[in-house]
């Protein structure tokens, strides 16, 4: 465990992830599922992982009203005050925002980081290396966020382009950072791989909790006025009724804009460079890569050891379900997601398209198969 006495945990669970449906639904979204086939759910992944930097008291869970009983139930070893449930979602520099002010209000000198609930990290060693850098820099004032060597090319995550080293924080891996980049093109992409300064964008903030709500008050004044008087109440006889005066005041607006994009701008920003394996699990492709270990010729199964699945020269990913014998003959890179009340059949080339599926499902049929 990282010995700073200040070091707080905040764990953001929210999303429905559009691109996993028909597995990932509004009542069981992504990070309570076991897209891995590890035997427990991205959360409970995520709560063992950052369990070796901090104790249970000090690690704050931000999820919906709807999913915190599941929350609870996922992670007993959680305190009942430390699964903040948001009344509706509102972005990450809200979940971010508001758990920072509660932290800071149980201890003034905190130092907090971010970690999504619904990654996937390998290496944890490299991963505690990364955040032990991290607090370190933090210490100093910085933002800091965790960028990832990048292996391939990839055009669904964002970059970091990184400046000059900071050896006065670090002696290695550590970076002003220069810019945010957004998903780029598959040639941009190749030419951020090829540069060697531009590492994939992993989503995780680093910062003092004052720090990190002062910088977001500089574009974001109203908000962190309302998350702090929410803060104030939250667990009071008054929490109920200013978060129901409040909360639809709240503007959605991720922590990208309202703090990391303008921390850099001001040069109070900079990135630790990680060399652990990391996906953010957006679509069946990067589940299909990381059951295969990134093999394009194997077929991924994701359903159990009671699955039935028989294939003949193919490759890609069949989610299965245990009472139904699905068949692939000479498909390559293909994606078959089989449950009770829905099919999807797509390739791994269209795997980030299932998104927009989703939303003409809800304009035709409605939620009910959301």
């Amino acid at each position: 465990m990282i010995n700073k006495k200040n070091f707080w945990c905040i764990i953001p669970a929210g999303g429905t992830g559009t691109r996993l449906w028909p597995l990932s639904r509004a009542d069981v979204p992504k990070f309570l599922l076991d897209l891995t086939g590890c035997g427990h759910s991205l959360l409970r992944s995520t709560w063992n992982r950052t369990s070796q930097l901090v104790s249970a008291d000090r690690t704050l869970v931000v999820t919906g009203v709807k999913h915190a009983h599941s929350v609870a139930a996922q992670l007993p070893e959680l305190s009942s005050e430390n699964i903040i449930a948001e009344p509706a979602p509102k972005d990450s520099s809200t979940a971010i925002g508001l758990a920072a002010a509660l932290i800071l209000r149980r201890d003034r000198d905190a130092i907090i980081g971010s970690f999504a609930a619904d990654h996937v990290i390998q290496n944890n060693l490299l991963f505690e290396r990364a955040v032990a850098n991290s607090i370190t820099a933090a210490t100093t004032g910085a933002i800091v966020t965790i960028g990832i060597r990048p292996t391939h090319p990839a055009t669904g995550f964002g970059y970091i382009k990184i400046g000059a080293p900071r050896h006065d924080i670090a002696p290695y891996d550590v970076y002003d950072v220069a810019s945010f980049i957004e998903k780029p093109s598959q040639e941009r992409a190749s030419k951020y791989l090829a540069s060697g300064n531009t590492l994939w964008n992993a989503g995780m903030f680093i910062a003092r909790a004052d720090v990190l709500l002062e910088q977001m008050a500089q574009s974001q004044p109203l908000l962190v006025a309302h998350l702090q008087e929410l803060a104030k109440d939250w667990d009071t006889p008054q929490g109920a009724t200013t978060r129901e005066a409040l909360w639809h005041k709240l503007p959605q607006i991720a922590i990208d804009y309202s703090v990391a994009e303008p921390a850099a701008a001001a040069g109070k920003m900079v990135c630790v460079s990680a060399h652990f394996r990391w996906d953010d699990v957006g679509d069946f492709a990067s589940i299909a890569n990381i059951l295969s270990s990134g093999r394009k010729d194997e077929l991924a199964i994701l359903g159990g050891k009671h699955s039935q699945v028989l294939s003949e020269q193919s490759s890609g990913i069949v989610v299965a379900q245990p009472d139904r014998l699905i068949t692939v003959v000479g498909m390559e890179d293909v994606v078959i997601v089989d449950t009770p009340d829905a099919l999807l059949v797509t390739n791994k080339t269209n795997a980030q398209n299932v998104k927009q599926l989703v939303h003409r499902i809800r304009d035709s049929r409605g939620s009910q198969l959301l």
